[in-house]
């Protein structure tokens, strides 16, 4: 008998339009003969809507679907309540649900807390690992010590966070007085490098920390470390197992790879298969894992590191990385021998095997 699959996409997040790209590209991979699909996106404003197909997703004209579709919280009916322009509503029980959201209110644990209470098998990171990796700041306090035992560093940062902001002379002074120009300045809650700017000078510095504040109330300022960006998907089997890929490679058009350089620059490049020596390899790899054990993560993930001179260090990780055409995170596991219908498949298998779930 086949299984109902909800797969979620869009979400109240800077990150909504790669999220509609990502669930266009896992459903065409999902097994049409094992699973009916049921299409739900929130829009921008957080409205639920059913979709009826992946077209209405490319166009958009899903934003127009007269129909709500919402999920219940309740454990016992395990179902989307939906309701069409006259007020009717009915029940779809669900099986299973596949995520695609990215950034806020979609990867940071808000709504993995709903999956949780409806008590539904769902794929990605649960609840406390959303939450941890998505929050930049507490990623580094979280990952520091595990990553220092494997010999593994992290950029040095400074925080501001709150009303900090308010004294910006002093927000200057701290950051002046840790690192010299130029230096990241990223909100610590956001994706897809939203609302980072690299700074050169106070003035700088300045217009990033008002445009940051603009994205999340905590603010990372980071140092520059100068190396080569470079990623690695992890993969934690049924059997609990963590799997890591090989290391592939961003090459950027941009000064760094931001937004615009990551999505709207066809210059920007992703090589899966870098020059990279087997020792920087296979330490990215086991600091990759590392940092999946550390934050307590399930089913996937993908870390990002800077390789210097002295080795790799540990930059972040996504717990619901992109699925578009141009993603790092399908690439990586297709060099592996994994191609996207088997991955989907891996990963919605996963979904039955969270320890959270009522057995």
């Amino acid at each position: 008998m086949k299984k109902t699959l909800l797969a979620v996409f869009g979400g109240r997040s800077t990150e909504h339009e790669v999220s509609c790209k990502s669930v266009v590209n896992i459903v065409k991979n999902i097994d049409r003969d094992k699973y009916d699909i049921l299409l739900v996106g929130i829009t921008k404003q957080g409205e639920w809507l059913l979709a009826d197909s992946l077209d209405e997703i490319t166009d958009g004209s899903w934003y127009e679907s007269k129909t709500r579709a919402c999920l219940l919280p309740d454990a016992m009916l395990k179902s989307l309540m939906i309701t069409d322009e006259n007020g009717n509503t009915s029940l779809r029980k669900i099986d299973v649900i596949f995520p695609a959201l990215h950034g806020k209110n979609g990867e940071d644990g808000t709504i993995q807390g709903l999956f949780e209470m409806a008590q539904i098998p769902y794929v990605g990171c649960g609840v406390l690992a959303s939450a941890v990796s998505m929050d930049k700041l507490y990623t580094k306090i979280v990952c520091n010590e595990p990553l220092k035992a494997i010999g593994v560093r992290q950029a040095g940062y400074v925080s501001v966070v709150g009303k900090e902001i308010e004294d910006m002379d002093e927000c200057v002074r701290r950051v002046e007085s840790a690192f010299s120009y130029p230096v990241f300045v990223k909100p610590s809650n956001a994706g897809s490098s939203c609302g980072v700017t690299k700074a050169h000078d106070r003035n700088e510095l300045i217009e990033g920390l008002k445009k940051a504040y603009e994205v999340d109330y905590k603010i990372l300022i980071e140092e520059t470390i100068t190396g080569r960006e470079v990623e690695c998907a992890v993969f934690k089997d049924c059997d609990g197992n963590i799997k890591a890929s090989g290391v592939g490679e961003i090459k950027a058009a941009a000064d760094f790879y931001d937004y615009d350089a990551k999505y709207n620059n066809p210059q920007s490049e992703t090589d899966t298969a870098p020059d990279i020596a087997e020792a920087d390899v296979e330490l990215i790899r086991k600091a990759a894992k590392t940092v999946f054990s550390a934050v307590d993560g399930f089913s996937l993930a993908r870390i990002d590191f800077f390789l210097t001179e002295n080795g790799p260090v540990f930059n972040e990780l996504n717990t619901l990385p992109g699925f578009t055409a141009i993603s790092m995170y399908p690439m990586l596991w297709e060099v592996k021998g994994v191609d996207k219908k088997k991955l989907i498949q891996d990963l919605i298998d996963t979904a039955f095997t969270r320890p959270t779930l009522d057995k």
